[in-house]
């Protein structure tokens, strides 16, 4: 064994941090929060928590969320743990592991409640300066996300049950950072039969009507697809 362990056992604090995603102004955003106290008092963080002895880390998230960016766990749509961010450093108060949940929503409009930390939207692409190592934690949420979309159906869970198809590329073209071509993205999604028409058009002032459509299955499945 190591020398720097052989002494007293403290354990590390275990903390839980939400990264909430959702699309706005053909963006992918963010929920931040303002601290109310030290360290970095007053700057934009991910909304977290301690996690108390005798919870689970799902339930600091959900406490988490309600307390802090006033947003309840149930209009969620997609809830995964992340990573564990253990850098030793990442903390001044001292060794704080994080254990951090990706989280995907539609149309979420948080309570602004008293107790709540000013909770507001912010792109990817233009955050504030953030407490800790935020940073780092949403770059590695946005990679990871962007990875499951090219394998899997998790658009489904930051889309309205009803979309149309310049909604689906919208959301991608959010995620990866680039314009996709419009034809060889809905015939590369529509083959993969993860969607089906649902008979009603949507009006889109003098545009033509646009077709609606909605997934077979809002649950996560694996697909086959490059984009």
């Amino acid at each position: 064994m190591n020398n720097m362990y052989k002494n007293e056992y403290i354990p590390p604090t275990l903390t839980v941090d939400a990264i909430l995603f959702q699309i706005i102004d053909k963006k992918l955003n963010v929920l931040l929060i303002q601290r109310t106290g030290e360290p970095f008092k007053d700057q934009w963080a991910l909304p977290g928590i301690y996690n108390a002895v005798g919870e689970t880390t799902h339930h600091a998230l959900s406490r988490a969320l309600l307390r802090k960016a006033g947003v309840d766990l149930s209009q969620i749509h997609r809830v995964e743990q992340l990573y564990t961010f253990d850098t030793v450093a990442r903390d001044p108060r001292g060794h704080a592991v994080s254990v951090s949940y990706m989280c995907l929503g539609y149309d979420i409009m948080p309570k602004t409640d008293a107790g709540v930390q000013h909770p507001t939207w912010f792109p990817v692409d233009d955050l504030p300066e953030l407490a800790f190592d935020h940073v780092s934690i949403i770059r590695y949420a946005r990679r990871r996300l962007a990875s499951k979309m090219t394998y899997t159906n998790i658009v489904a869970a930051l889309l309205p049950n009803e979309f149309t198809l310049s909604e689906l590329q919208v959301v991608h073209e959010a995620i990866f950072d680039h314009s996709l071509d419009k034809r060889n993205f809905r015939k590369k999604f529509l083959s993969l039969d993860f969607i089906k028409e649902t008979g009603a058009i949507r009006q889109n002032g003098a545009h033509r009507p646009a077709k609606l459509y909605r997934f077979n299955t809002r649950k996560l499945q694996e697909i086959v697809s490059n984009y």
